[in-house]
């Protein structure tokens, strides 16, 4: 994922914009901007362990 911090200027003050790729969220300041960026990447590079398909298998055959 392409994550990108850009400030950008308008009549009523400065904001700054995290693009994701093609999204884009806008903040009020840049270190809410950063704060934001900093925790959808720790997210991001977490563990996801993928489920255990024969687990998952067994308990609903179980349930049924």
């Amino acid at each position: 994922m392409d994550i990108q911090i850009r400030p950008l200027t308008s009549f009523e003050g400065s904001s700054w914009e995290v693009r994701l790729d093609r999204n884009k969220v806008t903040f009020r300041s840049e270190p809410e901007a950063r704060a934001f960026v900093q925790l959808l990447e720790s997210r991001l590079s977490a563990p996801h362990p993928l489920p255990d398909v024969a687990t998952d298998l067994q308990l609903h055959s179980r349930a049924g």
